[in-house]
């Protein structure tokens, strides 16, 4: 009994200890291809769309401009409940689970060298087929495990839109 303890004991650790070898692989290709940079920016630029959207909403409805403080506030929103580091964990999960350690080895080389040896064109082929699938997986993660913010803007814009001071203040401009 206690040479089997002991023997669970040890696949255990040995298997923590693999998972977290690979784990790092993975997170080694997010960081040599820059995905979290990549991810940031998008996340700003929906974010300004998402803004602009409202702002031409509220415009063309209601003939007011949205406050400064509100589009800061929406912007904090999606900041928050878009911040990299809470898919970061989940989208090296997808990576682990979709490339083999030499695929994403041979990326990493790739992404940090830009370039590959000829012999390796093959295989990067076959590794770059599977972005299409990875992509999918990554928004499909993405979408389950974040916090949407447009019930937040919709209250905070309807706020705004409902303000008794708002009318006062669309009388005065209009005079």
């Amino acid at each position: 009994m206690r040479i089997s303890c002991l023997s669970l004991v040890s696949f255990l650790f040995l298997t923590s200890a693999v998972a977290a070898a690979e784990i790092r692989d993975a997170n080694r290709l997010l960081r040599a291809s820059n995905v979290a940079s990549q991810f940031e920016s998008m996340t700003v630029l929906q974010t300004q769309n998402i803004i602009r959207t409202y702002s031409s909403i509220v415009a063309i409805s209601a003939d007011v401009e949205l406050p400064q403080w509100i589009k800061k506030e929406i912007a904090a929103c999606y900041e928050q409940a878009f911040a990299w580091k809470k898919f970061e964990d989940g989208i090296a999960q997808i990576l682990l689970d979709n490339f083999s350690k030499d695929e994403m080895t041979l990326l990493t080389d790739f992404y940090r060298s830009e370039g590959l040896p000829p012999t390796e064109i093959p295989n990067f082929k076959m590794a770059i087929a599977k972005s299409e699938m990875i992509q999918q997986l990554t928004a499909d993660y993405i979408f389950a495990n974040s916090d949407g913010c447009a019930e937040h803007d919709i209250d905070l814009i309807l706020g705004f839109l409902t303000d008794p001071q708002l009318e006062s203040n669309k009388t005065l401009v209009a005079e």
